[in-house]
């Protein structure tokens, strides 16, 4: 494992298989599909940034790297995807063995060029769309987080606001002596141009001619633009007493229906502003909202309360009458924000469903943040957007305005990338013609992305023939490079460039080469990105027997057996925790959708597709630490066997944190010992599993929810659910003293290992 993580720490990418299959019959055997799951904006402190601009091979544009072959005689360098020989430019006349350029440096695989001269005069803009549909409580907590966020927002960023319930308000907010808006009806879609006219984006300058879409390049004049963005330091009281002012929606909401609620519109009517006042800048949409869109293209219900909100039933069914609908308009919004290059971040606070489901499309493909919680007043929410605007270590590293694009051997093709891009759809010979994900280019957009953004890009093995003994083993390497082309945050054009290379075995033999580079993590990770975009896009998709067949042909290929005897079956430890893996994604929330609404679903699985490989297996197999007074934390088993009476247990599933106190412990506790100086040992332990939960709180985004709960109660339901069961209410081992049972008929991983190794074996 710890070769991978060296990898990682080097490059900031993980593949399944580092040592690839060489053929495509191979690949095709493999099951796990040859992927590399890779965080493009990654920090890493050792990387130098140059202050030039990079070569590029004249044939395939691939940028000069370590794997080049370089011919210091004749100042020539070998491009190693392509073979095109390419010149030295003369400033680069005094390079030789002794005296390389940083890019050629072979620890440097990963680098980073900065040209100097492309930056933008102000880092970001902010356009903050806030839903007053809710209820006074949750408007007094939105409007405390919203201030405290203003506050940190850097100087030179622009800001806008449009709230919305019934109508669209966009407030202008460089008006300075009384609050004056703009109002558009939620029911009706404007029309960009329509938009403009109405805001008297005109009255000054002539209308350009109809087919032109209007935008500051074409004249817009930075004062009618500044009515509208202001830099935060001049609107910062201004917008803070439009906040202060702010009331819930006027209008009266009869007792049997739902608010009006206008979500598409205001959504609409933000891009087409940010697209009309700072096209290609990198600009966020922050969507505040607090309850189900019911009007306008993008309503998820009709107003009656007697129609319920759609569920994964009903979205089975196709029976939700209002999904196709509004999934077609955020599509649409997506593919309007894509090509503006802004981004779209969603808050949504509401014990009901607010549309994630249907606005995930948006959120996904202009790589925005979202955030799922049940009030605005709750910490999951107020500490998730305090970390947006958070300077320091513990930044987001938010960048805009990306451009990732892939070179690789030519027996390689790219199917797509499952993760926050959208495609470019530029074609060209690296292209498969199987499409998984954003597929079909060599070239994706990332509007927005940050220091954790990590995307998972699928691989298809052309190679047809197996290779002849007689080929030189120089050649059996397969190269990759991924470029990065991004705005910095400090408002800089960089330009990221990644070489990899990595071996192929092929024909008889390659199997224990195969196995020695396999990383169980890494395949884990990408399976569930693969399992939870098919389970999206194909009907009657069946992800559990999808999972196991998997499974089973991969230990039927690379476990160690004797025909029909399942007792001697054994993997190699480098595949050994795999069915683990594979036992706890067929439990998690990713395939097992019954207990959870479509936004709960959707937002977890945008979540997954945006995370490094970590805190993937984090969110399929949580990690469980234990404290007692008998051993320092320790690691426990994942299973009802590690609940005992004088335990603490500590729980990580990524987006719950649970304390979870053993009987004994809670009836100490209640007792008040640990506030007795004699038994100081007690209120230490205690405190341990708090001290470490709240580390692992400040590292994550989303912030996630942190459950104190004790055995026996209401709550420790948030452990149990993650469990192995490996004792239920109908097995004949009793727990053991002080232990628990699970009421499941689910079956325990014991028995899910059994069934694998007779069906193996066969």
């Amino acid at each position: 494992m710890a070769e991978f993580l060296d990898l990682e720490a080097q490059d900031g990418v993980r593949m399944p298989w580092n040592v690839l299959p060489g053929t495509k019959l191979e690949a095709g055997n493999c099951v796990v599909p040859v992927s590399a799951i890779y965080t493009p904006i990654k920090t890493f402190p050792s990387m130098p940034v140059l202050p030039y601009s990079p070569l590029r091979c004249r044939t395939c544009r691939s940028v000069l790297n370590p794997f080049s072959i370089v011919d210091f005689a004749a100042k020539i360098w070998i491009c190693p995807f392509c073979f095109q020989r390419n010149h030295f430019p003369t400033h680069y006349a005094s390079i030789s063995d002794d005296n390389l350029p940083a890019e050629l440096f072979p620890q440097y695989t990963t680098i980073e060029y900065e040209t100097p001269g492309e930056k933008n005069s102000y880092s970001a803009v902010f356009m903050f769309v806030i839903d007053t549909c809710i209820i006074e409580e949750e408007m007094a907590f939105l409007k405390s987080a919203l201030s405290q966020a203003i506050d940190l927002l850097p100087d030179n960023s622009l800001v806008g606001l449009i709230t919305f319930g019934t109508l669209v308000h966009v407030h202008e907010l460089g008006f300075g002596q009384i609050p004056k808006t703009y109002v558009f009806k939620g029911s009706k879609d404007v029309s960009k141009d329509q938009l403009l006219d109405q805001m008297g984006f005109f009255l000054k300058k002539p209308k350009p001619p109809t087919g032109v879409i209007a935008g500051a390049r074409d004249g817009l004049s930075s004062d009618s633009i500044s009515r509208f963005l202001l830099p935060a330091a001049d609107c910062e009281f201004t917008l803070n007493s439009v906040l202060e002012e702010l009331q819930k929606d006027p209008w009266p909401v009869p007792q049997d229906q739902r608010s009006t609620r206008c979500t598409s519109t205001a959504l609409s009517v933000a891009a087409s502003l940010l697209g009309a006042c700072v096209p290609g800048c990198g600009a966020r949409i922050m969507a505040f909202i607090g309850g189900p869109s019911t009007e306008g293209l993008g309503a998820i219900v009709s107003k009656n309360l007697s129609d319920p909100i759609r569920s994964h039933k009903d979205l089975d069914k196709d029976s939700a009458p209002h999904y196709h609908r509004a999934v077609r308009f955020y599509e649409g919004l997506a593919k309007q924000l894509v090509h503006q290059g802004h981004v779209l971040d969603l808050f949504a606070c509401a014990l009901d469903q607010v549309g994630v489901a249907e606005i995930k499309v948006a959120v996904e493909k202009t790589g925005g943040l979202v955030v799922l919680a049940e009030s605005f007043g709750h910490p999951v929410f107020k500490d998730s957007l305090r970390r947006v605007f958070q300077s320091g270590d513990s930044d987001l590293g938010l960048s805009s305005n990306g451009i990732f694009e892939i070179n690789c051997s030519k027996d390689i093709k790219v199917q797509g990338i499952i993760g926050p891009c959208a495609s470019l759809e530029k074609k060209s010979p690296l292209c498969s013609d199987t499409v998984i994900g954003q597929g079909n280019t060599s070239a994706w957009k990332m509007c927005g992305l940050d220091k954790a953004t990590t995307v998972c890009i699928m691989f298809e093995i052309v190679k047809k023939d197996a290779v002849e003994a007689t080929v030189q083993p120089a050649s059996n390497q397969f190269y990759f490079q991924f470029l990065t082309y991004y705005q910095h945050s400090s408002g800089q054009m960089r330009l990221r460039v990644t070489t990899l290379s990595r071996r192929w075995v092929a024909g008889p033999g390659s199997i224990q080469d195969l196995i020695a580079g396999f990383d169980q993590e890494a395949a884990a990770v990408a399976m569930a990105r693969l399992v939870s975009f098919k389970m999206e896009i194909e009907a009657e998709f069946d992800p559990i027997r999808w999972l196991d067949k998997a499974l089973i042909h991969l230990c039927s290929r690379f476990g160690d057996y004797q025909k029909d005897n399942p007792s001697s079956f054994s993997l190699s430890p480098r595949l050994s925790i795999f069915p683990q893996f594979m036992f706890h994604l067929r439990r998690s929330q990713f395939v097992q959708v019954f207990n959870n609404s479509p936004d709960e679903t959707a937002y977890f699985r945008v979540i997954l597709n945006r995370e490094n490989v970590a805190n993937s297996v984090v969110m399929i197999q949580p990690s469980l630490i234990s404290y007692s007074f008998h051993s320092g934390p320790e690691p426990a088993l994942l299973d009802v066997a590690a609940i005992a009476a004088d335990r603490i247990l500590l729980l990580d599933s990524y987006f719950t944190v649970v304390i979870f106190h053993g009987a004994t412990i809670a009836q100490w506790r209640k007792a008040g010992y640990h506030h007795q100086p004699e038994h100081q040992a007690f209120a230490q332990l205690l405190q341990a599993p708090h001290d470490d939960g709240e580390a692992i709180i400040k590292e994550r985004f989303p912030v996630p929810r942190l459950v104190i709960c004790d055995q026996h109660g209401s709550q420790a339901r948030f452990l149990l659910a993650k469990l192995n069961p490996s004792s239920t209410y109908n097995s004949d081992v009793p727990a053991a003293g002080g232990g628990d049972v699970i009421f499941t008929d689910d079956v325990s991983f014991e028995v899910f290992l059994d069934h694998l190794q007779r069906l193996t074996v066969q």
